[in-house]
């Protein structure tokens, strides 16, 4: 009797209050949206990070004919100063952080810059004979590409060396910066929430107050008066987070595993099993959002 009457209350309540509890729901609907995203896009900077720093190297470029590098004075690198380059990077000094050493010489860079650019303006476009010869080095602590440097700063031969970490750190930098600016959007969203559920709350408890001080009269308990006015605000939140991971479900299938997976064929995107993983996260969210505000905005009426 009791459930059938909290029921009969919460959905009256929806019926009455429908422009604001839709309101609710697509204020819910917009900020779990962002939080979401952002938990989704850390995924994805976690999964590229386990890829890509296990692959990155460190690059050894060699001297270019017109090279202005005070280490390529004598002009393009020798023959012999390849091979002495090379000594130097599979010798016993470098031994404790060198993995793995393979040559890349204008042929090979050639064939990889094509492939990197295929179907693009920039594909053919730089003749093979002005490609860079380059050592790529595996270290065994990619956080060690100082020494690596250092110790060819000064070679002839050397025009640069370059850790590709670097440059993969600024691409993480800018991804996080929009995962910080996805998830302020989300906590003002948030707020806007939390207010909105708040004053719907309470416009639906003093449209009721009629019935809930006659409840009071024959003896109901707060948290009996108060349930049904709790549970408006829970259902409709957890109809935005629902409708959040939804949209996000379809935005990964089709645009993400969809068409972005078939650009970056070499590893995993987020997939819409990371978005099932992450759905049931934005419902509880929505849950004690809702809730927590619904229990403070009634807390003072009901003293009334």
């Amino acid at each position: 009797m009791k459930s059938s009457f909290i029921l009969s209350e919460v959905f009256g309540g929806l019926k009455r209050n429908f422009s604001m509890v839709l309101s609710v729901v697509l204020v819910t609907f917009v900020s779990l949206l962002f939080v979401g995203s952002a938990i989704l896009l850390q995924m994805q900077i976690g999964g590229m990070k386990d890829y890509w720093y296990d692959r990155v190297q460190v690059a050894v470029f060699l001297c270019p004919p017109d090279s202005e590098a005070p280490t390529c004075a004598e002009g393009e690198v020798t023959e012999e100063q390849k091979e002495s380059i090379r000594a130097d990077l599979e010798g016993q000094d470098l031994a404790a952080y060198v993995d793995e050493v393979h040559f890349e010489d204008k042929e090979m860079a050639h064939r990889l810059f094509n492939e990197q650019f295929a179907g693009t303006s920039l594909e053919g476009s730089v003749p093979q004979d002005q490609m860079q010869e380059s050592f790529r080095v595996k270290l065994v602590d990619a956080e060690q590409y100082e020494i690596i440097n250092e110790y060819f700063s000064a070679t002839a031969g050397v025009e640069e060396v370059v850790d590709q970490n670097k440059l993969l750190d600024q691409l993480f930098a800018i991804m996080n910066v929009a995962t910080a600016i996805a998830v302020a959007i989300a906590a003002i969203m948030l707020l806007c929430a939390v207010l909105l559920i708040a004053t719907t709350i309470r416009l639906s408890a003093f449209s009721r107050r009629r019935e809930t001080g006659i409840m009071r009269l024959v003896g109901a308990s707060n948290a009996f008066i108060q349930l049904p006015f709790v549970l408006e605000g829970v259902i409709a939140a957890a109809l935005g987070a629902a409708l959040a991971g939804a949209v996000l479900a379809l935005v990964v299938h089709f645009g993400v595993a969809g068409w972005l997976q078939a650009q970056a064929a070499g590893f995993e995107l987020v997939s819409v099993g990371d978005v099932l993983i992450v759905t049931p996260l934005l419902i509880g969210i929505g849950i004690i959002m809702a809730g927590v505000s619904s229990v403070i905005t009634l807390r003072r009426y009901m003293k009334v």
